[in-house]
């Protein structure tokens, strides 16, 4: 009987590992297929009533105090919108030119008594965008010499050239402006080399992409990488900061395999109301040794994900990502159609929490930091509280999605309320994960680097590109300004000098602002 007994304790216990087993693959099947072809929207479904959508809540689920009253005007007593003021808000900085139709001189005579016409005015019938074409033209240098007329007899003449521009590159048909385009054409278009060609080829000129990769691998190594290693010294002065990595392949990495994968990492400053910096730093390991010489003598509060590299960091305070737990209750949450038909899940109830502390976010947007500090505490301390209490009573099924998302919450509960520490800390990683989207976009149309050369130049280009963003600049220009300007100045010995060409100089911002 004990043996019998022992049997089928066994056997149950196969069974039940088992069903957990089908349960999880089940899940991961689920979720593989909401990935693949599902919406990639993280949004919570809109409440419904009674199985019925809230079409009589539409006014109050769509009102938004902040939007902008129509402009309007009154017109033979009554008043309508007037369609021409957005239009005439978008084209206020653009040139005019005006094509002036006129009645051919021999018709200008009166059709009833034969005499000539008189202008009395003239109206606007249409508008229209005109796209011209770019362009291409050859600039030539040339420089004048100059003798003494007196010396010029004797047996020491003496002559003079002028001074020149210094090239961008030695030898080369190279110009600031042509550079700055194929780097604004990879890095903000993402358009990769090959494709440019084609371009170029419409414009009658054979600029083949191994010459333009040259451009820019040399171009950022000469006239980037100062402005780079200033940028990062400011970066590591600031107290709050985010980071975040992304794989990239590069070909020709030494010691490795071509289908191997290295790290781009990105780092940037926070809303500490001051200047935004991005900075991008290639490495060919994930190791979080890399973020740990980037970074040294910073000592602030640092935004990431769950990475466990980053604990290297020692000197730092971590916060933790809430869009990132919030993001594995989701993947946890069911997909049927009409959840009002049943009591929420615990993945919905997580993601519930999660969304009720971005809510709360949303109101303080307006505070300063310290207003900010003390509303959280007032408001976001009780949800917290309530949350871990909730994450504590959870018997999860190891290996689901729900277990996954459990796990990751009590791993990570000692940086999640770091936030709470400074009114400048953000609750989310959200703004690295959006300044390193750029290079992931880019990454699907050019899919990999063909030497680390090239992956430090790229990593260089969006960092300048980025950061020349977020400061509101007009990105080919500040390209165009630094190649131009960098080729004749000695910047690497002269500090004050280099600042004025940062994308928050008054200079930059007066020549290269949008």
């Amino acid at each position: 009987m004990d043996e019998r007994d022992t049997t089928i304790k066994q056997l149950e216990r196969t069974i039940k590992s088992l069903e957990q087993q089908v349960n999880n693959l089940t899940e991961m099947i689920l979720l593989l297929r909401k990935e693949k072809f599902g919406s990639s929207s993280e949004k919570t479904p809109k409440p419904v009533l009674n199985g019925q959508i809230c079409l009589f809540n539409e006014a109050e689920a769509e009102a938004d105090p902040n939007a902008p009253e129509p402009v309007v005007k009154d017109v033979h007593g009554y008043k309508r919108r007037n369609p021409k003021s957005r239009r005439e808000e978008r084209l206020k900085d653009l040139p005019v030119k005006e094509i002036l139709c006129e009645i051919h001189e021999d018709d200008q005579n009166c059709l009833r008594c034969n005499t000539l016409l008189r202008p009395i005015g003239k109206e606007t019938v249409r508008e229209e965008l005109e796209y011209i074409p770019a362009k291409l033209q050859i600039i030539r240098y040339v420089r004048m010499a100059y003798e003494c007329p007196q010396c010029k007899h004797t047996d020491t003449p003496y002559i003079e050239k002028a001074l020149t521009p210094s090239p961008l590159m030695a030898h080369s048909l190279a110009s600031p402006s042509t550079v700055a385009h194929v780097m604004y054409q990879k890095y903000v278009n993402a358009m990769p080399l090959y494709r440019q060609e084609k371009d170029w080829e419409q414009l009658g000129f054979a600029l083949s992409r191994a010459t333009m990769a040259n451009w820019i691998i040399r171009c950022s190594e000469d006239y980037l990488n100062p402005i780079i290693t200033h940028l990062r010294e400011k970066l590591r002065q600031r107290e709050i900061l985010h980071c975040d990595e992304t794989p990239v392949q590069v070909l020709k990495e030494e010691g490795k395999k071509p289908q191997s994968k290295s790290t781009m990492w990105l780092y940037r400053t926070g809303n500490d109301e001051k200047p935004p910096i991005i900075l991008y730093d290639y490495q060919k390991s994930k190791s979080g040794e890399n973020a740990l010489n980037y970074l040294k003598g910073f000592n602030g509060f640092l935004h990431s994900d769950g990475y466990a590299g980053y604990n290297r960091l020692k000197d730092v305070t971590r916060c933790g990502c809430w869009a990132h737990l919030r993001r594995k209750f989701v993947e946890a949450a069911p997909t049927d159609k009409r959840p009002e038909k049943r009591p929420p899940t615990p993945a919905e109830i997580g993601r519930d929490y999660c969304n009720r502390l971005f809510k709360i976010e949303e109101t303080l947007s307006g505070l300063t930091p310290d207003e900010r500090y003390l509303k959280r505490l007032e408001l976001e301390k009780p949800v917290l509280e309530a949350f871990w209490c909730w994450i504590d009573s959870l018997n999860v099924l190891q290996g689901s999605a729900l277990g996954k998302a459990v796990i990751y919450a009590r791993n990570q509960k000692r940086y999640m309320e770091n936030y709470l520490l400074d009114g400048r800390c953000s609750l989310s990683n959200n703004l690295a994960e959006n300044s390193i989207r750029p290079f992931t976009v880019g990454r699907k149309n050019w899919l990999f680097s063909d030497t680390p050369k090239g992956a430090s130049a790229s990593a260089a280009i969006y960092s300048i590109v980025e950061t020349a963003k977020a400061s509101g600049l007009n990105v080919y220009a500040y390209l165009n300004h630094l190649l131009l300007y960098m080729p004749d100045a000695d910047y690497l010995n002269d500090p004050e000098a280099l600042e004025e060409l940062m994308p928050w100089s008054e200079q930059i911002q007066a020549e290269c602002k949008l």
